[in-house]
């Protein structure tokens, strides 16, 4: 019962490992506000969580609006008295290079990788600093530091998260503690997607796991148990840290 206590606010929680991510912070004690667009897996997510003894209230919305992300925020103070973690999951492809991909698009993305994390740190971080404390996670990629051909947006987004969480650590220290963590290929829906940007989308995903040293690909849960010992009291020496979870693929 690490989270014991504790009340995180966890976005992209609907599914892959945004919800791997809820699932073990509730059986590790923490109250939660889940976030995601998709209202059906939110309350089939928030009714399996309260089955098994857990807190969780589902707010919807696109975390790209600046008033949604303030909404959770009040949520978390409104349900549960207090506001300890944030955990930034949501993420969008945005697939093209920089001359095809459309405006439209561009936006979108950058909108939902990059300033979700901003709105919702805007708002969580003064409730954390009323109480002494607080803890910050952000959901980046390898991307930030790999490039993957068609995915522009993306890259400069998980990229952009990197540079922001060090700022971040920088400037709320050592009241809040920020770090992200960068996973590489993890299957979820989001790598199955992401197969039309490359040339030979039949095997891309089974050759992709293959170039990591595990011979595997990541699985949600792997990401969920690095995202607890972060937001834990165990980490309570770690900030500004950028860490890759990627099965060793950067090695090569």
């Amino acid at each position: 019962m690490r989270l014991e206590g504790k009340t995180a606010i966890i976005t992209g929680a609907t599914s892959g490992m945004g919800k791997a991510t809820a699932e073990r912070f509730s059986r590790e004690g923490a109250s939660l506000i889940l976030s995601g667009r998709n209202k059906e897996r939110g309350e089939e997510l928030e009714k399996s969580i309260r089955a098994e003894g857990g807190k969780a209230v589902f707010i919807p919305g696109d975390v790209g609006l600046v008033e949604v992300n303030e909404a959770l925020v009040k949520g978390a103070i409104q349900h549960f008295g207090s506001l300890d973690i944030i955990v930034t999951n949501a993420g969008n492809l945005g697939l093209g290079s920089v001359t095809d991909i459309s405006l439209e698009e561009w936006s979108h993305t950058i909108n939902t990788n990059l300033n979700s994390v901003f709105y919702l740190s805007r708002f969580a971080i003064p409730e954390m600093q009323k109480q002494g404390s607080g803890t910050i996670l952000v959901n980046s990629s390898i991307a930030a530091f790999k490039s993957f051909p068609n995915h522009a947006a993306y890259c400069a987004s998980k990229a952009a998260l990197v540079a922001l969480v060090k700022e971040m650590a920088l400037d709320y220290g050592p009241v809040i503690r920020v770090n992200t963590i960068c996973p590489g290929p993890v299957d979820t829906p989001l790598i199955w997607d992401s197969t039309k940007a490359f040339e030979n989308p039949e095997s891309i995903v089974q050759e992709t796991a293959n170039n990591t040293l595990m011979k595997r690909l990541g699985k949600p849960e792997d990401i969920a148990s690095l995202a607890l010992f972060l937001v834990s009291d165990e980490a309570s020496w770690i900030t500004g840290a950028a860490y890759t979870i990627d099965g060793g693929i950067l090695t090569k």
